[in-house]
């Protein structure tokens, strides 16, 4: 003897399970519970709900570069650096004297030291900062982001801005202050250029390790060089440092590429940071005492 159904008339209409009061015909194709309009994502065939595209995407393995860095459409780092530049700069117009509390300056970074950082965003002029940040748009976010992923894009930037000012520092004679004739341990520097040479060293290193050109970043480093040289005012040191720092942290990421070896990347990274500062620390270590702020 057969049981009495209901009538499908009297039978309560689905309804999603995150919103009770909405009444909801289309269901997910993942997990066939009724979704409404507002919990519906797109799927390849029909739609999912909210839970369901949630689930799926924590067990999707990320994407990441030949280098293991995340693979990213939008170069956020160099977006960043060009917006803390931009501010520091219309800041540094605003308040002349901000270029003198985060310049480089040889004499002061022992007892300042996040001068060695903090001169790597600010610029002298509005031409200074065009060139600067167009560069670092057509190396960096074009190409060296894309091709590192963020973090390893901001440690090649970062530590080669650190390493510029090293650099400078090396080279900058530890003299007394001569009036009318001073040496650059008292001349300040600021500029992104250390950085940027920083970008320009890495590309050349990657380039190499992916066996693709470089033949016409050879002709900018030149011309850059050249003109570091030629043009009163430029801080050529900074650029050489920032070159060579960038070249080794490169150099360490594309050691360290295969997976078996990928844990020691950071370290590398850690270790060519822990040299520039050794370097910056002996050449105070040399430096007479009373010249010293």
């Amino acid at each position: 003897m057969s049981e009495p159904t209901a009538d499908p008339q009297q039978q309560a209409p689905p309804v999603c399970p995150r919103h009770p009061d909405r009444v909801a015909y289309v269901r997910c194709q993942r997990c066939g519970r009724p979704v409404c309009p507002d919990c519906q994502r797109p799927a390849a065939v029909g739609v999912q709900c909210v839970d369901c595209v949630k689930a799926q995407a924590r067990t999707m393995r990320t994407t990441r570069t030949v280098f293991g860095g995340n693979v990213t459409d939008t170069p956020r780092v160099s977006y960043a650096i060009i917006a803390i530049c931009v501010v520091v700069f219309v800041l540094q117009t605003a308040r002349p004297g901000l270029s003198r509390d985060i310049s480089f300056v040889p004499y002061l970074g022992a007892h300042e030291p996040w001068r060695f950082l903090t001169s790597a965003f600010a610029h002298a002029t509005i031409t200074h900062i065009l060139f600067n940040m167009l560069a670092l748009w057509m190396v960096g976010a074009q190409y060296l982001e894309r091709l590192l992923g963020g973090a390893r894009y901001a440690a090649v930037y970062l530590v080669s801005a650190i390493g510029g000012s090293a650099c400078y520092l090396l080279l900058s004679p530890a003299v007394p202050f001569q009036p009318g004739n001073p040496s650059s341990w008292y001349i300040g520097a600021v500029g992104a250029s250390g950085a940027v040479f920083g970008l320009f060293g890495a590309l050349l290193v990657l380039n190499r390790h992916l066996g693709r050109s470089s033949a016409g970043m050879y002709a900018t480093i030149g011309l850059n060089a050249v003109i570091g040289f030629v043009v009163p005012g430029i801080a050529w040191q900074a650029h050489l440092g920032g070159l060579v720092t960038g070249a080794a942290v490169a150099g360490v990421i594309a050691a360290t590429t295969a997976k078996e070896r990928r844990r020691w990347q950071w370290p590398g990274v850690v270790l060519v940071l822990l040299v520039v500062i050794a370097v910056a620390v002996a050449k105070y270590a040399v430096a007479p005492a009373d010249i010293l702020a």
